[in-house]
């Protein structure tokens, strides 16, 4: 499954703002900003308590005065009839605030506010205060790769503020990469529903409701990804990336009509969406296609004797008619198989023509002609592949494996030399973050032969949709030791870089 998205963008939650008659930390003392008297004597005292724990210098009086709030304010709760005396819930809220119980704030609280209303801001006012220094300890610890204490730091901070989704979000992030992956989707949910009731956090619900099916994708979770999908649709409807996993969604679940109509919107869409969005389609329609049914095991099955019968072996006719059954499973397959390379290669052909030297754009149209057994289309995308790509085995062993194709041998053999004897080194370029000044590219260069290499220099061209360089820069790669390797990363600045070539200096 690809990457998350804004999967781990850390914001610093400013201090909660206020005005001046509020309190500003959560351990001072402050009267609620709204009309709650006490109403019994036993409230009275927890309330008295709870001031003098806020005031005292000592902690062991503290400790008593938290240990004496408790009590009186449960006792007015559990055998004095104030299960519907909002003061008793609040300050109870309160006092599991001074507790760091948020837990039981939080459920205080929204008794309290149940009773009474009036007092939402005042409450919304104390849980917002313990939130933020919270997520933010949460955000601290991640930043310092202590991600046990930041998964608890977002618990608590979403235990006392569901209406913020970005605990929610952060916490997911956290869940997907330890593994957890039906957690994570859980909380991109919460997340996402909670950023539904407030129209200034289309952002953050749409990158929710993407993590979110994207993981059920991953899980064949398909009924939970379709929701997911048609929910960031409803948001953003020409989204082709996610336009194709609601189609793949849809081929998976039989709907092929559906998944098909999907998928030619998304060609449809064409030079609108750009070279990157129907690139990003093509992988998607492409990784729709079903696997291959298991023919090995079904012949087998075809030559067992009948249920039953062990001493008799499969007659004539039972193998043919099994075999036939076989055939027509396959050719079912192909259908639907080959309907999703042809689409997928035509998203990608609409790709290279808006970027004509994306590598990936290239190799993928490629194998999607070599699933179709389209050999003539193969050659020249494969020949352009290794103008851009000309260290790379993968992408030289794809060339000489088009040749083969086409029927041109000394070509094939010509490459494939290359790729296993004579390469000077192979280039892998492994990330390409293309923005609107600058270009950040990674890759990595690696030592296949027996012996160590000599150093060189690389020349990579940043190009724009014409194929123009736009920027160039030399990287020097020095003498490796057998299997060796030698990390690239390069930035680039210009304008409407979209793709790279690199050749030897």
């Amino acid at each position: 499954m690809g990457m998350l998205r804004n999967q781990a963008v850390l914001v610093l939650v400013a201090a909660l703002a206020v005005a001046p008659d509020v309190v500003a930390q959560a351990n001072r003392w402050a009267a609620p900003k709204c009309d709650l008297k006490p109403g019994h004597r036993s409230v009275n005292s927890g309330i008295n308590y709870l001031k003098s724990a806020t005031e005292t210098r000592f902690e062991d009086q503290r400790q008593k005065d938290l240990r004496d709030a408790s009590n009186a304010l449960l006792q007015a709760l559990t055998s004095e009839n104030q299960a519907e005396n909002p003061a008793a819930w609040y300050y109870l809220g309160r006092y599991y605030i001074l507790v760091q119980d948020f837990s039981g704030a939080d459920s205080a609280l929204a008794r309290a506010e149940a009773l009474r209303p009036e007092c939402k801001d005042d409450i919304t006012t104390w849980r917002r205060l313990v939130w933020v220094p919270t997520l933010n300890a949460g955000i601290a610890a991640w930043q310092a790769n202590n991600t046990d204490s930041a998964m608890a730091a977002f618990r608590r901070a979403n235990a006392i503020l569901q209406t913020e989704p970005m605990g929610f979000n952060y916490l997911a992030s956290l869940l997907f990469n330890a593994g957890q992956h039906d957690s994570a989707a859980h909380y991109f949910r919460r997340a996402a529903d909670i950023a539904a009731t407030d129209s200034a956090r289309v952002q953050d619900r749409k990158d929710a409701l993407y993590n979110a099916g994207r993981i059920h994708h991953s899980l064949q979770h398909w009924p939970e990804a379709e929701r997911a999908y048609r929910e960031f649709l409803a948001v953003t409807p020409g989204d082709p990336e996610v336009l194709a996993s609601l189609g793949s969604v849809l081929l998976q679940t039989g709907q092929r009509d559906s998944a098909f109509g999907i998928y030619e919107r998304i060609i449809g869409l064409g030079d609108s969406v750009g070279s990157f969005s129907l690139f990003r389609a093509g992988v998607e329609i492409f990784q729709s296609a079903p696997e291959p049914p298991d023919t090995v095991a079904a012949g087998r099955s075809c030559r067992a004797a009948p249920q039953g019968r062990t001493n008799r072996p499969a007659t004539p006719a039972r193998i043919r008619a099994c075999r036939d059954s076989m055939a027509t499973l396959m050719r079912a397959h192909n259908t639907v198989a080959n309907g999703a390379y042809r689409l997928a290669a035509q998203a990608f052909e609409r790709g290279v023509k808006l970027n004509p030297y994306f590598r990936d754009g290239l190799f993928n149209l490629v194998n999607a002609y070599m699933a179709l057994n389209d050999s003539v289309s193969m050659l020249a995308p494969a020949q352009r592949l290794v103008t851009v790509d000309p260290f790379n085995r993968q992408s030289l062993r794809l060339l000489a494996f088009t040749y083969q194709r086409v029927g041109r041998l000394d070509s094939t053999l010509h490459y494939l030399r290359i790729a296993d004897s004579t390469l000077i080194a192979d280039v892998t370029v492994s990330g390409f973050d293309p923005q609107d000044t600058t270009a950040v590219l990674k890759g990595i260069v690696t030592n296949m032969r027996a012996a160590p290499s000599q150093p060189f220099s690389l020349v990579l061209d940043f190009l724009n949709g014409k194929g123009e360089a736009v920027a160039s820069e030399t990287v020097a790669v020095p003498a490796l030791a057998p299997q060796a390797t030698h990390p690239i990363e390069i930035k680039a600045s210009g304008g409407g870089i979209v793709a790279w070539r690199y050749r030897k200096g």
